[in-house]
């Protein structure tokens, strides 16, 4: 495979491409900047920091509210804060670890920690002064931000699911560290800069990147793993989704499905929504070559001019699957067979007590929108730090955004359920199945690409939803509802039964017709709905649903089978 990306291949690099080519593999003008007595980076180093897994953001809510206290200018002036990305192949920590975390958010944060739909886990609000003493203490724990944002392979997204004695589970596991392993950047520039180690002050050389070479990926690329009997990994939204063909208990090879992305902009209808391709059969002991030569083509061949255009799904959208796939083939040095029929049929959250299958077990634990804070009676972080100390159970973040807490005995269950209720936090059979599969982007007021709110605005559509849903009787209905701040979908609102997209301030897009398995886009329903009138218009679908559905038909199938034309002529806006 050839290390030099073709930039040439779709014309005129972008200025991004040019930030990363000068910058001597990623280093920049990061640390010289870092030594300002400033509160923020340049425009071309925040490129940068991003593949350090540091985002520069603005506080929107703070400048407002120092405008509000008599200061105006505070309205125009940004209010410059960082968002701090710790990737976990695979979702798996120890206490140790989280307690840490949480040590730090209280410190240098904002206070909380935030898991995301990746798998990972992010801190808000840290200073540009406390940036380095950060990462310094991440490393000292035996984690690491780097490669968790920017142009490379993001964190490798797989089923945590900690059963010790189903094989299944544990070769996927495994599957996610040796991708993850491979796809890691291999540049000393992270070390230099927040670690203190010494520069190396040779040459660099050409092949310091064997992979990506000296401009990285043209946009982030994305892996997942799953199952057919739980797609947790949401596979179709990947770049690049493996599903496990198992046989006897034994993974012999994925399905490899290729070109999943979320982001779009309604503006540009060159970009979409799209789901992945199933495009081949690799055997357990090919996969991580192939992945490898997926991540050469896109990298060889994907657009560097416009970043609009920069995902792999839009490679394939030009080319053609055959075409990708041959070239893939030919990275490789051999044919690839068709898929098996193997394919996604079900789902699972992980929530409640679960048996591991070595006498201990875990506890699937609901964290709304993976946002882990006390916040009046529910004391969710104080929960967390109280039995990590008292127990030590090992860690898993789900894509789900929840947390499983494993490695607990039987006669521990008890004290654990105990201290949940004495931080007042919900048990898993006093959540409704709405709340349950509800999810939400963290959009305003650090995001920016945030044009309205998400996380903020969910939980007050979630109760009043939840009046509604009882009064039809549909309370034990399953169906997943995403929510986001802007159109690029990263809660992934465009393939479950419900999707809310945010398009303007206050006003939202409503997606049906998907499903919470996730092998489905879903269609535009109506758009340019005001916050105040979604869970109104989110009612009669859902009466509509009561009334006109088929036995055993969940809301996602019946949303697709009626279509759109049925359901805008019986419910008008």
């Amino acid at each position: 495979m050839s290390s030099d990306p073709r930039q040439t291949v779709n014309g005129k690099p972008s200025l991004i491409e040019k930030i990363k080519s000068q910058s001597e593999y990623l280093r920049g003008q990061i640390a010289e900047e870092l030594a300002q007595p400033t509160d923020h980076f340049s425009t071309d180093t925040t490129q940068l920091l991003k593949h350090h897994g540091i985002y520069q953001q603005d506080d929107r809510d703070r400048r407002l509210l120092l405008g509000d206290l008599g200061d105006p200018a505070a309205k125009k002036r940004r209010n410059y804060q960082f968002m701090v990305r710790v990737g976990l192949p695979g979702g798996r920590l120890t206490s140790q670890q989280l307690l840490a975390q949480i040590e730090l958010a209280e410190r240098y944060g904002n206070g909380n920690l935030r898991i995301t739909s990746r798998q990972d886990l992010q801190m808000h609000g840290v200073a540009k002064r406390d940036l380095r003493a950060v990462l310094k203490r991440i490393h000292e724990v035996g984690l690491t931000t780097m490669g968790a944002c920017g142009d490379v392979s993001r964190n490798v997204v797989c089923c945590p699911a900690p059963y010790r004695r189903d094989p299944v589970h544990g070769q996927i596991q495994w599957m996610a560290g040796q991708i993850a392993g491979v796809l890691f950047p291999q540049t000393p520039a992270y070390g230099e800069i927040w670690l203190d180690e010494a520069p190396d002050v040779s040459p660099l050389p050409e092949t310091l990147e064997p992979l990506y070479g000296k401009t990285y990926l043209p946009r982030k690329f994305k892996v997942g793993i799953g199952l057919p009997g739980d797609n947790c990994a949401d596979v179709y939204c990947q770049d690049v989704g493996l599903l496990a063909v198992s046989r006897n208990y034994d993974v012999i090879g994925y399905n490899v499905l290729v070109g999943g992305g979320m982001g779009m902009t309604p503006a540009l209808p060159r970009t979409f929504a799209a789901l992945a391709q199933r495009m081949a059969y690799a055997r357990a002991d090919q996969v991580v070559a192939l992945v490898q030569a997926i991540v050469g083509v896109f990298r060889d061949f994907g657009n560097r001019s416009d970043r609009k255009r920069a995902r792999l799904k839009y490679l394939i959208a030009d080319w053609g699957l055959e075409r990708f796939k041959r070239q893939v083939e030919q990275y490789l040095g051999y044919e690839l067979p068709p898929p098996e029929a193997d394919d996604v049929w079900d789902i699972d959250d992980h929530l409640g007590w679960r048996e591991q299958g070595d006498g201990r077990w875990f506890y699937g634990l609901h964290v709304p929108s993976g946002r882990i804070q006390d916040t009046g009676e529910a004391r969710l972080k104080s929960a967390l730090r109280d039995i990590c100390e008292g127990h030590a159970p090992a860690v898993y973040l789900t894509p789900g955004q929840s947390l499983l807490l494993g490695d607990i005995y039987w006669d521990d269950r008890l004290h654990v359920e105990d201290h949940l209720r004495r931080f007042g936090l919900r048990l898993v059979g006093e959540l409704g199945q709405l709340r349950r599969w509800a999810g939400a982007c963290v959009s305003l007021p650090t995001c920016p690409l945030a044009l309205t709110e998400s996380e903020r605005a969910l939980p007050d559509i979630l109760r009043e939803l939840e009046v509604e849903v009882a009064r039809l009787g549909l309370e034990q209905e399953a169906f997943a509802l995403r929510m986001t701040g802007c159109t690029n979908g990263c809660s992934r609102p465009f393939n479950v039964d419900i999707g809310i997209v945010g398009r303007s301030a206050g006003r939202y897009a409503i997606y049906l017709g998907g499903r919470r398995i996730g092998d489905r886009l879903g269609f535009l329903f109506r758009d340019g709905v005001p916050l105040e009138q979604l869970v109104g218009t989110l009612t009669a679908v859902l009466s509509y649903f009561k009334q006109q559905r088929r036995a055993g038909e969940t809301l996602g199938d019946f949303c697709f089978r009626v279509g759109l034309e049925e359901l805008a002529a019986a419910l008008p806006a």
